[in-house]
């Protein structure tokens, strides 16, 4: 089977529409939402998103909520760090 697209990736299922700029800004999300992730729970890679906001782990069946496209939010990392700052 034939390469369908050459540099444009996932996001060549919007041919010539959008212009290029929003095109590679959606390739960002839509690459960081389909791929998998390592698991909090038992370590492996085999956490996938669901629906928005829910990520479970293939191996383990560890649900949880996370962000919308990635498990983790910048946000989200800060605030745990300053919630683990404040017990010590």
């Amino acid at each position: 089977m034939s390469r369908r697209t050459k540099k444009v990736g996932i996001v060549g299922k919007y041919g010539v529409r959008y212009g290029s700029s929003l095109r590679k800004r959606i390739k960002t999300i839509e690459v960081s939402q389909h791929s998998t992730y390592e698991c909090k729970a038992c370590g492996k890679t085999a956490v996938k998103r669901k629906v928005v906001g829910i990520w479970s782990c293939k191996a383990c069946r560890f649900t949880f909520a996370g962000g919308a496209f990635a498990p983790n939010t910048p946000a989200g990392l800060h605030s745990l760090a300053q919630v683990k700052e404040e017990k010590k």
